[in-house]
């Protein structure tokens, strides 16, 4: 088979076995780290992109994709709105909601929480309510009915079961003066609800819409109305685009702007990861400096010869950055399948390594994600395999110049 003179040359130095044994020891280390460090780049990201959709995921199982929100005067014809609403593109779900900050005791504890109103025909449609609710029946929460279901954490703090009363206690502002004054009803709790994310299952529980609304001193107005869009990612644009069709005036939000902090940190972690785990290419980059370095001191006077037959500077180059794109390459491509398969089958190694070692990664006791997810984005693993194959390219420059720079005159004088 034909091949250009430098590359012929430059793999024939990667197969011989005229190495010594330094130089081939840091040339299989400088290989074995570039793999390394692409497969674990691999693995994190993919592992990490799991945690931000399982995050997500359990966010939105009570949250709603984005909300848009009014006055009582606004809100008054919300039927009309909703039905409006529903015949925009992309439109899933639509469905009413009353948000009340406040507290929630019984017997001698007080707790603070966030109150929600909701229909529970209508939240089917923008969350997964009642897939969640554990104990007691959705289908409790009627008109009127002063039934509550609290979030799993909530109960457990008030140590409440069903059945029990509970306090609600919301502040009012006193008519005609800037006071406030506290406002209790009682509730019977209907039921537990538990979605896997603290924030809502430690201080969250729900009403029926008239019953929150009445609490809030709405009358039978909600405070707004939820959404579920068909692409989650659009809900911030397509929001905009109802709140527009609808007339415009209407406060919106989204869950990237409710849930920003969660997926901020997400994002943090992720590349901070991603900045150590390619130090570790770094330094395998290094190490091929190292051995082409070395490779090219020990071949001093295959290079003066090869001078003096004709071969010019700019092909000598070309001979040992064949030789270093070769150690680099063939690291990183057992690292992409090496990290493509630990990625695609974490399910499956995870529980071996488990069980074979002792331990668990999450306590089931202590955490609610037991079992370490995974999703591979190819568009990552181009950009790994692409900041890689540049590491790994850059580090033969040195080593190749050096070598282009020997004098044929100089190298051959005491041979």
């Amino acid at each position: 088979m034909f091949y250009p003179l430098p590359a012929y040359i430059g793999l024939r130095y990667v197969r011989t076995r005229h190495h010594g044994f330094f130089v081939s020891f840091i040339s299989w280390v400088s290989m074995f780290g570039v793999g390394l460090g692409v497969a674990a780049l691999i693995v994190i990201l993919s592992v990490m992109n799991g945690f931000e959709s399982e995050l997500r995921s359990r966010l939105l199982n009570l949250s709603s994709h984005a909300t848009l929100s009014g006055s009582i005067e606004q809100m008054t014809n919300w039927p009309t709105l909703a039905v409006q609403a529903r015949k925009h593109p992309g439109v899933v779900g639509v469905a009413p909601y009353v948000d009340i900050q406040g507290m929630v005791g019984r017997g001698g504890v007080l707790v603070s929480a966030k109150l929600r109103g909701i229909l529970p025909e209508q939240e089917a449609k923008v969350s997964d309510v009642a897939g969640h609710v554990v104990r007691g029946q959705l289908n409790k929460l009627t008109a009127q009915s002063r039934a509550v279901l609290l979030g799993s954490g909530l109960a457990w703090q008030l140590q409440a079961q069903v059945g029990d009363e509970i306090t609600v206690l919301i502040p009012e502002v006193v008519p005609g003066t800037t006071e406030l004054r506290p406002r209790l009803q009682s509730f019977i709790m209907a039921g537990v609800f538990e979605f896997g994310a603290q924030e809502q299952d430690n201080s969250m529980a729900m009403l029926h819409l008239s019953d929150a609304a009445a609490l809030a001193g709405r009358a039978q107005t909600p405070s707004g109305l939820r959404f579920k869009f068909s692409d989650i990612f659009a809900a911030p644009e397509m929001i905009q685009a109802v709140n527009q069709s609808l007339g415009g005036g209407f406060a919106t939000s989204d869950w990237t702007i409710e849930n920003a902090s969660y997926f901020r940190a997400v994002r943090i972690e992720k590349t901070m990861m991603s900045v150590m785990l390619m130090l570790i290419v770094a330094i395998a980059a290094f190490n091929i400096i190292a051995a082409l370095v070395m490779v090219v001191n020990e071949k001093r006077n295959d290079i003066a010869i090869l001078r003096t037959l004709g071969l010019t500077p700019e092909q000598v180059i070309k001979v040992f950055i064949t030789q270093g794109l070769l150690i680099g390459w063939v690291g990183i491509i057992a690292g992409w399948v090496l990290g493509l398969g630990l990625a695609m089958n974490v399910a499956s190694v995870v529980p071996w390594i488990e069980q074979t070692f002792g331990f668990h990664f999450f306590d089931p006791t202590v955490y609610y994600i037991t079992q370490l997810p995974s999703e591979v984005h190819p568009g990552q693993v181009a950009w790994v395999m692409a900041i890689a194959m540049l590491l790994t390219t850059l580090a033969t420059i040195y080593p190749a110049r050096r070598a282009a720079r020997i004098a044929p005159a100089e190298a051959l004088r005491y041979e």
